[in-house]
């Protein structure tokens, strides 16, 4: 039996879809799927039926629709084979679900691409790959590509993945959702380990998304604490003792640089006389790492009987603004941040700017200050990424005239000088 491919629409300027198709003579049939790839017809070879693989109507993508097709004929003689060797009468519907089978074609109005992305979801965490912030992610992930579909009318097909789909994503993330440059720079990074997945796991062989290029990454000014801000947060007397909890958390993490997803993990158990003994949550294939006690993070523990009092992380995110605020922060500070080639400025409250994570800043900060090594601090912090680590060192105004200073204590002469 003889198969080919055409083109749904081949006078479209745009892409359209490649179509398998064979004739069932005994059932006076013919037999039409769609081979889940697009092309412009200028690229497609009308008189071979195939897509164009060299020349200068080749796509870029001709390499990755010639073996998504190549699969469509192979499948068709092998299943052909088959019924043929065992006579059997090879029909339509043997077809159609040989097809459907291995090329997940399913029923109900499902969408092949969100089932794909649930089971990589599914394996991932029963592989117990991932830690609770990396599902968090990828939830996240889904749920903008959902609103996307909507917002933009844009149906996910393996197919779309495309250059248009690229522009019109980043547009809609930088211009609607108002991402700056890091969210989403980590998210589409994210995607793209979906999209690897995928083609591992035989759904796609569209590669177009390896061109796919994030905006540049940027450092963002942060605020980090100094010793004499934490001197006056452990001297304040709050009259609310869920201040003082908060505060004392806070501060916790800032002289251990514990992630504040890491503070639960803290028992009788694993504290010795000297450290904290933390086993890596979000990678258990890491060796424990210790974290050194100091005197304050001594007291601490023994505060709160080595349970320190936790709650949920946009609480604490809130409630500390509120130690900030009865501190008296209410400074202006500029906060920096950038879309596309853009930056942004925004004037904000010094307390509004204080979250959790400026804990973790405010100890690699303070201990860069100090001249302790990358090395020596990334052993604490747990961090493998040097570049990923010194995002987190801010540096102060005060710190720049003080080394300015230092290098360049060059003597005045004594003549006086003439303005005139």
């Amino acid at each position: 039996m003889k198969y080919t491919f055409n083109l749904k629409e081949p006078k479209s300027e745009n892409e359209t879809l490649i179509l398998f198709s064979c004739y069932f003579k005994e059932e006076n049939k013919k037999f039409v799927y769609s081979a889940g790839e697009k092309i412009i017809p200028k690229n497609w070879d009308f008189e071979n039926r195939f897509v164009f693989t060299n020349g200068k109507n080749k796509s870029k993508f001709s390499e990755s629709i010639k073996k998504q097709l190549n699969r469509y004929s192979d499948l068709f003689l092998e299943t052909e084979s088959l019924y043929k060797r065992i006579n059997e009468p090879f029909t339509s519907k043997i077809l159609k679900k040989a097809f459907d089978l291995e090329f997940k074609k399913v029923a109900g109005g499902k969408n092949i691409f969100f089932e794909a992305y649930d089971e990589f979801m599914s394996e991932k965490k029963k592989g117990k790959e991932w830690s609770e912030a990396t599902i968090k992610r990828y939830d996240n992930i889904k749920n903008i590509l959902k609103k996307f579909e909507i917002a933009k009318k844009y149906k996910f097909t393996f197919s779309n993945i495309n250059d248009f789909f690229h522009r019109e994503f980043t547009a809609y993330c930088m211009d609607d959702l108002k991402h700056i440059n890091n969210t989403y720079s980590r998210n589409l990074g994210l995607f793209k380990i979906f999209m690897f997945w995928a083609r591992k796991k035989n759904y796609t062989y569209n590669d177009a998304f390896l061109e796919f290029k994030k905006v540049e990454r940027v450092i963002t000014n942060q605020i980090a604490l100094t010793i004499e801000d934490l001197n006056k947060l452990m001297q304040h007397q709050f009259e609310s003792s869920k201040l003082e909890r908060v505060r004392d958390v806070f501060v916790f993490a800032c002289v251990t640089g514990m992630r504040f997803g890491e503070l639960s993990l803290i028992t009788k158990t694993n504290v010795t006389d000297n450290f904290i003994i933390l086993k890596e949550d979000k990678d258990e294939t890491k060796e424990a790492r210790e974290i050194p006690l100091t005197s304050l993070s001594r007291y601490i523990l023994l505060k709160y009987d080595y349970e320190l009092p936790l709650i949920a992380n946009q609480k604490q995110n809130q409630y500390i603004k509120d130690v900030f605020q009865e501190l008296e922060y209410n400074h202006k500070v500029q906060k920096v941040t950038t879309k596309g080639k853009e930056n942004i400025k925004e004037d904000m409250f010094f307390y509004d700017r204080i979250s959790t994570h400026t804990a973790r800043r405010t100890f690699i900060t303070m201990m860069k200050r100090q001249g302790k090594s990358d090395k020596l601090i990334a052993s604490i912090t747990g961090h493998n990424d040097m570049k990923t680590l010194n995002q987190y060192y801010q540096i102060s105004e005060p710190e720049k005239k003080e080394a300015m200073d230092e290098v360049f204590n060059i003597e005045i002469p004594l003549k006086k000088i003439s303005w005139n």
